[in-house]
């Protein structure tokens, strides 16, 4: 099969066959990273903005690198100094930016929707790189990505979700990711932060981290979204270390190959001790690694790029 799409929005809404093909892509530009010259020219002459209307670091770094490699000239927006602050709206920015001859425009916003709304009317690919919380499908695409090379496969897999479930978009993406892909997906965190209306994805839910981790194959760490929460969800972070957190007593219980992951930003001693972030099972670093291959494959594919097979050998 070809690529078909336009904008990446959402995991939700795409196949087990195109989340394959953009990890087949990925890992074709994945080998351009380790070449002594590190461009190809597939978007030579495009123009690619990072919308950012909310804080990132790794995210918007690493869509700049991606399109710099792919050639492109890149600009990257700043909401603080734009015209949003002085009262103009989304679309109407939007709009300004593709009259510029924008091909890309990589949206990252605090509202649910931000991304699917300016699909409806720019003409310009649309990439989400989070909405709300609902969902970041650049970040699921790598954490499968570095799963399936890491494991060779993830139908199968037992993977469970530690952490913020409620506010995490990231969570969300994982979730229709690995379900897609036929992973079995546990969610594990405090109950006011892990409703069993996750159970209607398809998840397992459980309040007993022992149980969760003991059967895992990845564990993935998900980060407390204070700037999302409208009221304190637990008492303290040392509570919640103390009951959730990812230790050296409560990494004893899992498998000896078990595969730990984190989208960071690592709150070091709440979701994860120092010394597990950098231990051998950890593959923190390898997503970030694989972040740059696969946004490459996206900025590629949206821009109509047929698969890997197109990709220079």
């Amino acid at each position: 099969m070809n690529w078909q799409r336009h904008h990446l929005l959402d995991i939700e809404s795409l196949s087990a066959e195109e989340i394959t093909m953009v990890h087949d892509t990925a890992r074709a530009f994945r080998e351009v990273g380790s070449r002594a010259i590190k461009k190809v020219p597939v978007l030579r002459g495009k123009t690619v903005i990072n919308l950012f209307v909310e804080p990132s670091t790794r995210t918007r770094i690493s869509f700049e690198l991606a399109a710099q490699r792919l050639t492109a000239d890149v600009i990257n927006f700043s909401a603080e100094a734009s015209s949003l602050k002085k009262g103009e709206t989304l679309k109407d920015t939007a709009r300004n930016l593709e009259a510029l001859n924008a091909d890309i425009i990589i949206i990252r916003h605090s509202a649910t929707g931000a991304p699917h709304f300016l699909s409806r009317f720019l003409n310009a690919s649309v990439i989400n790189a989070g909405d709300g919380a609902h969902e970041h499908p650049t970040q699921a695409l790598l954490d499968t990505f570095t799963i399936r090379e890491r494991k060779g496969k993830i139908a199968g897999l037992n993977v469970t979700i530690l952490g913020d479930i409620l506010y995490s978009r990231v969570a969300r993406s994982n979730i229709w990711a690995l379900l897609k892909l036929g992973a079995k997906v546990t969610l594990c965190g405090p109950p006011t932060l892990v409703p069993r209306v996750f159970e209607k994805m398809g998840c397992r839910v459980t309040y007993d981290v022992n149980e969760a981790v003991a059967d895992a194959d990845i564990i993935n760490l998900l980060r407390i979204q204070h700037e999302r929460q409208r009221k304190a969800m637990f008492p303290s972070l040392n509570e919640y270390a103390s009951l959730f957190g990812l230790n050296r007593a409560l990494l004893a219980k899992a498998k000896p190959d078990v595969l730990i992951m984190h989208p960071g930003p690592i709150n070091r001693g709440v979701e994860i001790d120092s010394e597990i972030a950098d231990c051998e099972r950890s593959v923190i670093l390898e997503q970030v690694t694989n972040g740059l291959a696969v946004r490459m494959a996206v900025l590629f594919l949206v821009s109509g790029g047929k698969g890997p097979q197109e990709v220079a050998a």
